[in-house]
């Protein structure tokens, strides 16, 4: 027994020794073939380029079936795709971009400029109720030949190119469904693109909810060409759900994650977890046409002197988040830390107040000529934002601000408040969903009425100028000394509180490699280099 335990040992030295010289003399390289599959929280309903807007399921999909005549690439510029090149005239109104050649559609189809006209009349047509429809207004569109378009601008925007990564649908598949039936057709479930993986099918239970959607990877794909064969999207009705398949490996990674829920997946040691930024913020905004109170610049000035955002960022995001005090968060292009912060420094907001005659009264509420500082603080039912109202009133509290917190649904919170603007304070999030952010639409005083989104009905003409000239200003040194400008300015007139940039988190088994992620443009991003990703390896010597 002795000799035999000894010959064993022996035998399992040698082979230690032999897998330690193998694997010392050589690394795994990645090989096509394998499934990835990941957890989705909600149903996809137009894999559709021209319609998706806000569904992550959509977005995510469609970023991978889709492609578009330029993307973001993984350091968040935009690059060529399905565009080889282009050109700007001297004007700066006429963009001539010259596109690929001997691109396939996924069913064989040969794409051409048709396709990029077809695509872009369709959002520009009010027929086909595309929501971005209002970043294309005003655009002229010529085809040259082929493999040429010309996009007319009716005045200088430097942030066109932003423009052109949607996504390109097919003529030949979707010439023949009449507007009315667009967002019916079984084409937004069953999509035919040119990007790197192909819809295969999905499965429905019998209540008709998608249980699962499978994609190929594309064999003809003009790029780089996907390691993995298949890519599994499981749909979740919520985080619970999809941390339990995650844990019981019956999925390889999950969509976004709240941070709380990070403590809920089990086998960290095999996990990757991703945390990157994204351009988006969220903040207070007030209505100063509404209250009193709030267009008192004292008010503002104490209660954002009585903010303490690192309170909130590490009670409700765990610290996977920024605290922000400008409308464009750290990272993103233009951002600059040479702002006005007002930190957190409750002593210092009670002598702003008691220096601008708010006094104390018994009750520890505070009140100027009659008037009590008192507001109501509008938000969604999502429960971070309802965490974060909360947090708010009993910082603001505590230097004498009476809040009161209205949380309703986001469908009432945009019928009843935010289209009418019929609220004091507001505390939701704008995101940029581009490289470089144009401000715009958020703060310049023509976009203070809906569909405008300036939630502050902020109005400065200074400021005005200098986001009209952000548009049309073609040297990068300058527009940065504008995002400079258009920033202080701003956060020296405190029409909102700014509060923090939550990260984007997910979970992915480390059995998955290729993903290098750190900052994201928008979620779907996370797809711009998922022709890199792979589950099956060789070894091969060093």
């Amino acid at each position: 027994m002795t000799v035999l335990s000894l010959v064993l040992l022996v035998a399992v030295s040698l082979v230690a020794t032999v897998l330690g010289v193998y694997y010392s003399l050589t690394k795994p390289v990645p090989i096509p073939g394998g499934d990835y599959s990941e957890g989705i929280i909600g149903q996809p309903m137009y894999v559709n380029p021209v319609l998706e807007a806000g569904n992550e399921a959509d977005a995510d999909l469609s970023r991978l079936i889709y492609s578009s005549l330029f993307k973001y690439g993984t350091d968040g510029k935009i690059v060529p795709d399905l565009a080889e090149s282009y050109e700007v005239s001297n004007d700066q109104l006429t963009y001539t971009v010259h596109l690929r050649k001997n691109v396939k559609w996924h069913d064989g189809e040969a794409f051409s400029s048709d396709d990029v006209l077809f695509t872009i009349q369709a959002i520009q047509d009010p027929a086909f109720k595309s929501p971005l429809r209002q970043n294309w207004q005003g655009v002229g569109m010529e085809q040259v030949d082929d493999s040429t378009v010309k996009f007319v601008l009716p005045a200088p925007y430097v942030f066109f190119l932003n423009n052109l990564t949607v996504g390109i649908i097919p003529k030949h598949v979707w010439e023949t469904v009449a507007p009315t039936n667009f967002s019916l057709a079984e084409y937004n479930l069953k999509p035919v693109g040119t990007g790197p993986f192909e819809y295969s099918d999905f499965q429905k239970d019998s209540g008709g909810m998608i249980l699962s959607y499978k994609l190929t990877s594309n064999p003809d794909y003009f790029g780089d060409k996907p390691y993995l064969g298949t890519m599994t999207f499981q749909f979740y009705p919520d985080e619970d759900s999809m941390i339990e398949d995650y844990n019981n490996k019956k999925i390889l990674a999950t969509n976004s994650l709240s941070p709380e829920k990070l403590n809920d997946v089990k086998s960290k040691r095999s996990a990757n977890i991703i945390s990157a930024s994204l351009p988006r913020y969220f903040a207070v905004f007030f209505n100063q046409q509404k209250s009193k109170v709030l267009s008192d610049k004292d008010v503002r000035r104490a209660l954002a002197t009585a903010t303490n955002r690192k309170d909130i960022v590490d009670k409700i995001f765990g610290g996977q988040g920024r605290e922000i005090f400008s409308p464009i968060p750290p990272g993103t292009f233009g951002a600059t830390d040479d702002v006005k912060k007002f930190d957190f420094n409750p002593e210092a907001a009670k002598k702003i107040l008691d220096d601008a005659g708010w006094k104390s009264g018994n009750d520890g509420f505070r009140a100027k000529n009659g008037q009590a500082l008192q507001f109501t603080l509008v938000t969604t039912d999502w429960p971070q934002l309802v965490d974060t109202a909360n947090i708010l009133k009993s910082q603001w509290e505590t230097v004498g601000a009476k809040i009161n917190i209205d949380s309703e649904s986001i469908g009432d919170v945009q019928q009843n408040f935010l289209r009418p603007r019929e609220y004091e304070a507001f505390l939701f999030g704008q995101s940029w969903p581009t490289a470089e952010p144009d401000p715009y639409s958020f703060w310049h005083s023509s976009q203070t009425k809906d569909p405008g989104l300036n939630l502050a009905l902020y109005s400065n003409p200074d400021v005005d100028k200098v986001l009209e000239k952000l548009r049309t200003e073609t040297n990068e040194g300058k527009r940065v000394d504008l995002y400079k400008k258009f920033q202080q300015s701003v956060t020296d007139d405190i029409p909102a509180i700014f509060l923090y940039s939550p990260n984007y988190l997910a979970v992915v088994n480390k059995k998955v490699g290729g993903i290098n992620i750190t900052s994201l443009v928008s979620s779907d991003e996370k797809f711009a280099d998922a022709a890199k990703w792979y589950v099956n390896t060789k070894r091969v010597r060093k």
